[in-house]
C-alpha cells in the first residue's frame, strides 16, 4: 500500500470532508495515478475517483499494469459512450462561440481532449473536482480549465498556491504565487492574497494571517517594487476588511516574533504569519524550493486557484502521494461551508 509522508495532514483533511466527492482524473494512462486511486479506494471513502478515457483502452492498461481489480469500483467517463455528450457539446459551443468555433469544432475538442471533457463534466456537475497534470503540461491544464470552468467572479487571472507542510511541529503554511503569474500587479497580488487566504482556511481550518513579503519592512526601503506591495495591501484591506493581513514585511519580520517586535510592533500578523504572498514568481518559486529542499518542508502544489470550480494541476514529476493529497484539496475546495 502506498505510504503518505504526512499522514497527520491527510487525517486532518479527511476529517474536514463533509460528504463524498467525485474527483475526475484525465491523466489515466499513468501508473502513479492508479497507485493513488488504489489508495483512495482502500482508505478514503469520502473521495470517489473517476477516470476520463476510452473504456476499452483503460481496461487494457489496467490489465497490463496489474490494476484490473480496481475497474469494477471506478466510474469511467468515456466521451464516445457518454449519454449526455450532446448536452455537453451544446454547452461548450455556447460558451466558446464568441471565439468563432462551430458546434462541430466544439464536439471535436471534447472528444479529443480529456482535459476539456473533464472540465465540461465539472461545470455540468457530473463530478466535483478535477486533478490533472501528471502527464499533461501546466499550460494545457490551465488552457482547458479556463476554456471550460472559467475564472471565478471578480478574479483577473489564474494563480496558484503551495501548501508547505512541516512534519516536525505539524505546521502548515501557504505560499503564493509560486507557479503561474510571473510579475503580478498590485491588483493581482490582492486577488492572489484573498484567494489563498480563503483556500488556506477552507483546507486547513486555520485562520489565515497574510504577510505581503518584500525586501522592505514598513518603510525601511523605498522602491517601485515596494510601492507595488504596499498598494496590494491597501487593495486587499479594502476588498476584505476582515482578513488579517499586513505588509510590506521582510520574511523574518513575518515569522519571528522577536524580529517582528522590533521591525513591525503594531502589525496584526508580523511574527505569526501563515500565508505568504510573494511579490513575483522569482521570489515565490525560489523560496518554496529552498523551504522544501533545505527547510525540510513537504510542498503540495502548485494548486490552481482563481477558477470558478476546483481544477488542480500536478507537477509532471509528482509522486502518487501528491496525487492523493491533491484529490483531497480539490474536494475541500469544492466543499460549501
Amino acid at each position: 500500500m502506498l505510504e503518505i509522508p504526512s499522514t497527520w495532514f491527510l487525517e486532518q483533511l479527511q476529517q474536514r470532508l463533509s460528504r463524498q466527492y467525485t474527483i475526475a482524473f484525465p491523466d489515466v494512462y499513468d501508473e502513479r495515478t492508479w497507485d493513488a486511486i488504489a489508495f483512495l479506494l482502500a482508505r478514503v471513502p469520502q473521495i470517489a475517483p473517476a477516470l476520463i478515457g476510452d473504456a476499452q483502452q483503460l481496461r487494457a492498461f489496467a490489465e497490463q499494469s496489474g490494476n484490473r481489480q480496481l475497474l469494477d469500483r471506478l466510474t469511467i467517463f468515456d466521451v464516445e459512450t457518454f449519454p449526455a455528450l450532446s448536452q455537453l457539446v451544446d454547452w461548450f459551443y455556447q460558451r466558446r462561440r464568441h471565439k468563432g468555433i462551430t458546434k462541430e469544432e466544439a464536439a471535436a475538442i471534447l472528444r479529443q481532449s480529456p482535459l476539456h471533457f473533464a472540465g465540461a463534466l465539472l461545470v455540468n456537475r457530473f463530478v466535483d473536482g478535477v486533478v490533472a497534470g501528471s502527464l499533461s503540461t501546466t499550460a494545457d491544464v490551465i488552457r482547458a480549465a479556463v476554456q471550460t470552468v472559467g475564472l471565478a467572479e471578480g478574479v483577473e487571472t489564474v494563480s496558484s498556491f503551495f501548501l508547505m507542510l512541516f512534519p516536525q511541529n505539524r505546521v502548515v503554511w501557504a505560499y503564493a504565487d509560486c507557479g503561474v503569474v510571473p510579475d503580478p500587479s498590485s491588483e493581482e497580488l490582492a486577488t492572489i492574497a484573498i484567494q489563498t487566504a480563503q483556500n488556506y482556511q477552507k483546507i486547513t481550518g486555520n485562520e489565515p494571517r497574510v504577510a505581503f513579503l518584500s525586501f522592505s519592512t514598513k518603510g525601511s526601503a523605498e522602491h517601485p517594487m515596494v510601492d507595488k506591495v504596499r498598494r496590494a495591501v491597501q487593495l486587499t484591506q479594502q476588498r476584505d476588511p476582515v482578513l488579517q493581513c499586513d505588509g510590506e514585511l521582510q520574511f523574518d519580520a513575518a515569522v519571528v516574533p522577536e524580529v517582528a517586535q522590533r521591525k513591525a510592533p503594531d502589525s496584526p500578523v508580523a511574527g505569526k504569519a501563515n500565508v505568504f504572498i510573494f511579490p513575483n514568481l522569482d521570489a515565490g518559486n525560489i523560496s518554496y524550493k529552498i523551504t522544501e529542499r533545505v527547510g525540510g518542508a513537504q510542498a503540495i502544489g502548485p494548486n490552481l486557484q482563481g477558477l470558478a470550480q476546483p481544477y488542480l494541476d500536478l507537477s509532471r514529476g509528482c509522486r502518487p502521494a501528491d496525487i492523493v493529497l491533491s484529490a483531497h484539496i480539490a474536494a475541500l475546495m469544492a466543499q460549501k461551508e
